[in-house]
């Protein structure tokens, strides 16, 4: 089995493809979106035909990929799509939810996400019959039976109640953190757009994000890594933005299908300080800091 899976992309998204034995094959991503470059995905589906039994988009910083023309591909070749939207609850696109529009969604509740449990995740789908065959597996195929009984491998792969209570006390500050995202987004563009090569993340008119990382480009004489070590003397944390799974090296020898675009968003990207608790100070600084480096 086939599955197509964003090459952008942290590894979480695609190891599960390699748990199930199937083969992963990696898609480039577009400028206009960062995320799934909707050509090369046709060229790959024209490659594998009717090998391909699922693809995983992946909606990258809370940026939505452009859904519609993926979510016809995948109809037209009776394909199920599937959402990453770990990092984009929030999000929406053309006035959905992201991770709703799909077969499946994917969240996450990691520590670093927009609102966190400490852990753990969300799978959502409007098939009941398979959520319900999902929540069985999840409780160690245990059937409906007098003994311990079990027909079916079974997981464990499910939140606690306490957790899963801290992730449901977490919604209800979504919307004030997505503000304080964009808040920070705006700053950033504010104090930094009119620097010589600096571009920030694309964001579409029917693209609502939730800015959970607000990302650049360079080009020029100042590099990422420039900018990386000249916060991190200032203690200020700062990240690159993901390796593609092309470039991995445990997936080097998979097929990838596409031309340079997500090698380049990788090496010229930087992840700025996103915190919903920074202050305008904080802010203050981080800018400072980086147009020190274009004096």
């Amino acid at each position: 089995d086939i599955v197509f899976g964003q090459a952008l992309t942290f590894s979480a998204t695609v190891n599960p493809i390699i748990y199930q034995n199937a083969t992963p094959v990696f898609i480039d991503s577009d400028y206009k979106t960062w995320n799934m470059n909707v050509d090369a995905l046709e060229t790959a589906f024209k490659k594998y035909g009717d090998k391909v039994k699922a693809v995983i988009v992946v909606h990258l910083y809370g940026l939505s990929a452009d859904l519609d023309p993926i979510a016809a591909l995948c109809k037209k070749h009776n394909t199920v799509l599937i959402e990453d939207a770990t990092e984009s609850l929030g999000t929406y696109y053309k006035g959905k939810h992201t991770g709703t529009i799909g077969d499946y969604g994917i969240f996450s509740f990691n520590g670093n996400k927009i609102i966190t449990s400490s852990g753990g995740g969300m799978l959502v789908s409007d098939n009941e019959e398979r959520i319900r065959k999902v929540r069985f597996w999840s409780t160690q195929s245990r059937d409906e039976a007098r003994y311990y009984q079990h027909s079916e491998l079974g997981y464990n792969y499910r939140m606690s109640n306490v957790v899963a209570g801290i992730g449901r006390g977490q919604l209800k500050v979504l919307d004030q953190r997505a503000a304080k995202k964009k808040y920070i987004f705006e700053f950033y563009k504010r104090e930094l757009e009119g620097l010589d090569g600096i571009q920030f993340m694309p964001i579409n008119d029917w693209n609502e994000p939730n800015h959970w990382l607000s990302v650049i480009t360079v080009s020029g004489r100042i590099r990422p890594l420039d900018i990386m070590e000249a916060l991190e003397k200032e203690n200020i944390e700062s990240r690159p933005v993901w390796k593609p799974m092309q470039m991995q090296p445990y997936f080097a020898n998979y097929d990838y299908i596409g031309g340079d675009v997500s090698q380049k968003i990788y090496e010229n990207g930087v992840c700025l300080p996103s915190d919903t608790k920074m202050l305008d100070e904080d802010l203050e600084r981080v800018a400072s800091v980086i147009k020190s480096l274009w004096n």
